[in-house]
C-alpha cells in the first residue's frame, strides 16, 4: 500500500541576521534533514521540547511555509512543486487545526460565515452551504442555532469544534493538529481527543498530532516520532517507544511525566544543561551536551536513524543505554485520561447524536 504522506529529507532554515548583499549569517534550522511516511487512517504523533520544530514542520506539509529543500508528497504529488492553483486545488485534501481555538476564527465572521467560507471557495455543496454548515456543526457536537453566534460567545472548547468543523468542510483525507488540546482543560481535552478518534473512524482520517502530552499521545497515536533541535530522534510505534524507548532523550521525556499518585517513586532521567541554539548546534549528535551516555563518537559523527525491527532510533549506542523503568508511569497516567474519556464518551458520541455544549 502506497504512502498517503511521504516526507523526503525536508529542510527550513530561517535566517535571521543578513550581511552585505543580502547574504545570510545566521540561520536557525527549525527542520533539518526530516523524513517519514504516513498511511490513510493512521495517526502520527509529533512530540519534543518547545522550539524542536514540530510546529514548523506542521506548517510545511500544508506549505504554509516554503522548505529550504526537500520534498513533501501527498497522494504522489509533490506539494513543494505546485503553483498557487494547484497548491490550492490540493489543500482541499490537507487541512490544519490551529492550538487557539480563538485566534485562529475571525472574531468578525459568524459561525456560518466561517463554516461556508471553505465550502465557497472549493465550490461544494453548491445551493445547500446553510445545511451543509448544520450537518458539520452537528457532526461535532453542536447544536444548529449556534450558527449565527460569534467566536467571542463561546468557551474554549466549543470553539475547537468549531475550528475542526470547519477543517472537516472540505472533506480532507489529512488533518495537522497543532496542539489541538493543549490550550483546553482536561475535562474538555477528553472530550475533544474522543470527538477527533470517532471522526478518525467514521471518515477514515490521518491525524499528524502535534503535542508535549505524552498521556494524550499515548491515547490517540498509532506512531510517535520523536523530535530534537530539528532533527528525529526515534521513531517506532506507540506500543514499542512507550515500553521500550531507546533514545536517551525519549527516556528523559517519559520519565518527566508527572504522576497523579501520592508515595509513588520512579526512576528519572535528569538532562544536564539547556537547550543548545538552533542557530548553532553541537558537532555530531545534537543531543550529545545533554547526554548521560555521550562518548567522543557522539562528538565526531552524526547518528544516523537506524530501522532495527521497525523500531527507528539515531544513537550509536542505543543497544547499550540503560532502558528506565517508564511504563508502569505511563500506564498511571493513561489510566487517569480513559476514566475522564469514559466519563464524557457519553456527551460527545457523535454516532449517538448527542451534543455538547462545553
Amino acid at each position: 500500500m502506497s504512502a498517503l504522506l511521504r516526507v523526503d529529507k525536508l529542510v527550513k532554515h530561517f535566517p535571521v541576521q543578513r550581511g552585505l548583499f543580502g547574504r545570510a549569517k545566521v540561520l536557525i534550522r527549525a527542520v533539518d534533514d526530516l523524513s517519514f511516511e504516513l498511511n490513510a487512517g493512521d495517526t502520527m504523533a509529533l512530540v519534543g521540547e518547545s522550539g524542536c520544530g514540530k510546529s514548523t514542520l506542521g506548517r510545511l506539509l500544508l506549505r504554509l511555509l516554503d522548505a529550504t529543500s526537500g520534498q513533501v508528497w501527498f497522494e504522489g504529488q509533490d506539494l513543494m512543486a505546485m503553483s498557487a492553483t494547484q497548491l490550492r486545488a490540493a489543500r482541499r485534501n490537507v487541512q490544519m487545526i490551529f492550538q487557539d481555538p480563538y485566534s485562529s476564527l475571525n472574531p468578525r465572521m459568524t459561525v456560518e460565515q466561517t463554516l461556508v467560507e471553505p465550502l465557497a471557495l472549493h465550490g461544494l455543496a453548491e445551493g445547500r452551504h446553510r445545511q451543509r454548515a448544520i450537518e458539520l456543526l452537528d457532526l461535532v457536537g453542536l447544536p444548529a442555532q449556534y450558527l449565527q453566534r460569534y467566536p467571542h460567545e463561546f468557551s474554549g472548547g466549543q470553539r475547537q469544534r468549531i475550528g475542526i468543523a470547519r477543517a472537516l468542510a472540505v472533506e480532507p483525507k489529512l488533518i495537522v493538529c497543532d496542539e489541538a488540546v493543549s490550550a483546553l482543560d482536561v475535562s474538555i481535552q477528553a472530550q475533544v481527543i474522543n470527538l477527533l478518534q470517532d471522526l478518525r473512524q467514521r471518515l477514515n482520517l490521518a491525524y499528524v498530532f502535534i503535542a508535549h502530552d505524552l498521556a494524550v499521545v499515548k491515547h490517540i497515536a498509532s506512531h510517535v516520532a520523536v523530535m530534537y533541535l530539528g532533527q528525529m530522534v526515534e521513531y517506532a510505534d506507540k506500543r514499542s517507544l512507550f515500553e521500550a524507548p531507546r533514545h536517551p532523550y525519549t527516556q528523559a521525556l517519559l520519565s518527566a511525566i508527572p504522576l497523579p499518585v501520592p508515595g509513588l517513586k520512579l526512576q528519572r532521567v535528569f538532562l544536564q544543561g539547556d537547550v543548545p541554539s538552533p542557530s548553532n548546534p553541537p558537532s555530531g549528535c545534537r543531543f550529545r551536551t545533554r547526554c548521560p551516555y555521550a562518548q567522543e563518537l557522539c562528538a565526531r559523527d552524526v547518528p544516523q536513524l537506524k530501522l532495527v525491527e521497525g523500531h527507528a532510533v539515531a544513537c550509536h549506542f542505543w543497544d547499550t543505554n540503560h532502558v528506565p523503568a517508564v511504563t508502569t508511569t505511563t500506564e498511571v497516567v493513561n489510566e487517569r485520561l480513559l476514566r475522564l474519556q469514559q466519563a464524557f464518551s457519553g456527551s460527545v458520541s457523535v454516532q449517538q447524536g448527542t451534543q455538547v455544549h462545553a
